[in-house]
């Protein structure tokens, strides 16, 4: 029986030198010219590349055995040309090889909707052949790769800089001003304008290296259109230093218009120019420096990391030593390592894997809130499920079915005893009801007490009150005034008097009979303004809302002190004994009854849990926070958005009342945590009950 043949390589393929691998061997690139695809391989498949012409795999051990200090067997040879095979590097030669192509052609085609599932983050668009252009317009450019040009952007820079923090608080405004509609549009435009840079620094310079640049095109990130640029020819470059110099030119590119752009915006006037500059050196700080240096994801500074430590394919590799890993330590099989390397290198790959798989996940499920809370809702919950479902379950599938192939050496070990007792716990925690305690943020306080604040910064005038007095509700407490509301006082009376002296003025004065609409609008605009600012002046005079008795009040308060309104002034007890208030989350409501025991402990280490028992539950959400001291603008837990109707808390709380099983306590107004021993509940049921209430609440069901 004759010996197997092997069949012929394609003839337009091309092999590149290659930079040295780390145990110091020489590499070689593979092109295909074709697909644009290129292969790295190593010294063996060199010579036994070299020697396919031999025919058969006998005698291309022979040949390699003889003319090399390499030793091989007929086993490389055929993992060889599976490789070659499989990434169609083959040419076909007999109907078996034709029908191999249909099938791998077939595999490869998805409906549009697998397609989008798969490419709406990135989907790219080829719509020009650059290369002609780019060797017609490449000496154009010679000046920007000058060390020249090089120095004095540097120099630019470190102006800019100083420029930046002598006008800090300037540059600080800028930035919180340009958070809206219009200025999302101008980063938009930034983003469309610089990425065009971008991707021209690669062409150029993989074009000064004497590389090809077959397509540019409009690439959709996150449905926003960019420019792309194919800069793969840069592969062939055998020079690591030129191959990083073609993978960092985008963003040297990028921080050259931020350089420039910084400078620019701490010498101009103000104006649009200015506004430019800012827009211009704000983007292409933040996308060069947080996007394109990341290497969790496939841009620029994953392609430097890859090539800067010699690691070809270096997220998959680090995917293949991390589920290794984790089988070793599951199961203990004892099989070696998807590639060899030293043990320091294998914990840096495995640790660099799942520090990519948390920040894809983490990324996605932020685009995915994203377009859920600012765009279309049922558009995020989708996009939520395919997130989890892609990154999550489907790399559990694939692993389980890695498992279910090793499942014999698996049940032969010892380990997986461990492994199993592991997981039946972890299910057991999952789904067991053992968290019972409900946490919560709680007031203990007499039936009615309230805190007395300022609403805002202002000055003490006038101490009406003092520890121990009687007040009814509406007496003043405390006075104060700010000199700020009084200069705006003054500046809108100036206004309101000459705009009423120009109002009188239009029955004689025809200048101002033709602005009488305006003049108008312009005084009824002051009066306005200044009866928000008497409603403001109004509130500085501070009342008691209930009767009672003063206490707690504040230390050392002299007329003339600046007072903050996160400081309590002081606090006014009513006459009935003490409650505790708490407000719990929505998804704890239903394991809370009438009766249940709690126990209250109070911020001051000082004090002594209080026991208590739930008296009455509101059926209601609360509208307004009714304990200021819990709310986050006085420095409490509860996040809360300020209205002139009151404070209203960010989520869904309900408030629950307590009552002290003493009810000789003192009646003191203390800020603390409550525990209550509610219905137990699983971590399993806690999720899904959270789900069904997003599902429940967006459906409108």
């Amino acid at each position: 029986m004759p010996p197997p043949t092997l069949p012929p390589l394609r003839e337009e393929l091309s092999l590149h030198a290659g930079p040295t691998a780390p145990d110091g061997a020489p590499t070689w690139t593979l092109r295909d010219p074709v697909r644009n695809s290129f292969f790295r391989i190593d010294w063996p498949a060199f010579e036994i590349m070299a020697r396919w012409t031999a025919g058969s795999p006998a005698s291309i051990q022979r040949e390699v055995q003889a003319e090399t200090a390499l030793r091989i067997d007929e086993h490389d040879i055929e993992e060889l040309a599976d490789f070659l095979a499989a990434n169609q590097l083959l040419r076909p030669t007999s109907r078996l090889d034709s029908a191999r192509l249909s099938r791998l052609a077939t595999s490869k085609q998805r409906s549009w909707a697998e397609w989008l599932l798969h490419h709406y983050l990135f989907i790219r668009v080829p719509l020009l052949r650059p290369d002609r252009f780019l060797d017609r317009t490449v000496a154009l450019t010679g000046w920007l790769y000058s060390k020249t040009f090089a120095w004095v952007t540097i120099a630019v820079l470190l102006a800019g800089l100083f420029l930046v923090h002598q006008q800090w608080d300037s540059f600080r405004t800028t930035l919180v001003d340009t958070f809206t509609v219009q200025g999302a549009v101008y980063y938009a435009l930034a983003l469309s304008l610089v990425k065009t840079i971008h991707e021209f620094g690669h062409a150029y310079t993989a074009k000064r290296m004497g590389c090809r640049v077959p397509t540019m095109g409009i690439a959709l990130l996150v449905l926003w259109p960019v420019l792309y640029t194919d800069v793969n020819e840069a592969w062939t470059l055998s020079r690591r230093r030129d191959r990083l110099s073609v993978g960092a030119a985008g963003m040297i590119a990028e921080l050259t218009v931020a350089a420039w752009a910084t400078a620019a915006w701490g010498i101009l006037p103000d104006g649009p120019a200015r506004q430019m500059a800012f827009v211009l050196a704000a983007l292409t700080w933040i996308s060069s420096l947080a996007v394109n240096c990341s290497p969790f994801m496939r841009f620029d500074g994953y392609f430097l990391l890859m090539d800067a430590v010699n690691m070809p394919n270096l997220h998959g590799r680090c995917f293949a030593m991390a589920r290794w890993w984790l089988r070793e330590r599951l199961f203990g099989l004892g099989e070696e390592p998807p590639e060899p390397c030293t043990p320091a290198r294998r914990r840096l790959l495995i640790a660099f894997a799942f520090a990519v798989w948390a920040y894809r996940l983490v990324l996605f499920l932020g685009i995915a809130a994203l377009v859920y809370h600012f765009f279309v809702k049922v558009v995020g919950i989708g996009l939520f499920c395919v997130e989890i479902g892609w990154f999550v379950v489907m790399p559990i599938v694939h692993e389980l079915q890695q498992w279910r192939i090793r499942r014999q050496p698996i049940l032969r070990g010892n380990r997986v005893r461990w492994t199993a007792a592991v997981i039946a716990l972890l299910a057991l925690a999952t789904i067991v009801p053992w968290h019972s305690r409900i946490a919560a943020p709680a007031m203990l306080k007499a039936d009615g007490n309230t805190g007395i604040y300022v609403p805002a910064g202002a000055r003490l005038v006038e101490q009406a009150v003092r520890e121990g007095q009687t007040v009814t509700a509406g007496q003043t407490l405390f006075v104060f005034d700010s000199p700020d509301e009084a200069a705006q006082r003054s500046m809108i009376d100036s206004r309101i008097n000459t705009l009423r002296y120009e109002s009188q003025s239009v029955f004689y004065d025809a200048a101002f009979r033709e602005q009488a609409s305006v003049i108008r609008d312009q005084l009824a605009t002051a009066l306005t303004e200044r009866a928000s600012l008497d409603t403001e002046t109004a509130r500085l005079v501070v009342t008691a809302a209930l009767s009672g008795t003063v206490v707690d009040v504040a230390p050392a308060l002299h007329p003339g002190d600046w007072i903050s309104p996160k400081e309590r002034l002081a606090t006014i007890r009513g006459d009935t004994g003490p409650v505790i208030d708490t407000y719990v989350n929505e998804s704890d409501l239903g394991r809370i009854s009438i009766g249940d025991t709690a126990n209250f402990y109070a911020d001051a280490a000082d004090r002594p849990a209080v026991p208590c028992s739930v008296q009455f539950i509101d059926r209601g959400a609360s509208l307004l926070l009714a304990d200021p001291e819990l709310a986050s603008s006085y420095g409490g837990p509860i996040a809360v958005r300020g209205r002139k109707t009151g404070l209203v808390p960010d989520g869904a709380l309900y408030r629950v009342r307590l009552v002290p099983q003493d009810r000789t306590i003192p009646r003191v107004q203390l800020r603390g945590v409550v525990r209550i021993a509610g219905q137990s509940q699983s971590l399993l049921a806690r999720t899904a009950r959270s789900i069904a209430g997003v599902v429940v609440r967006e459906s409108g069901l």
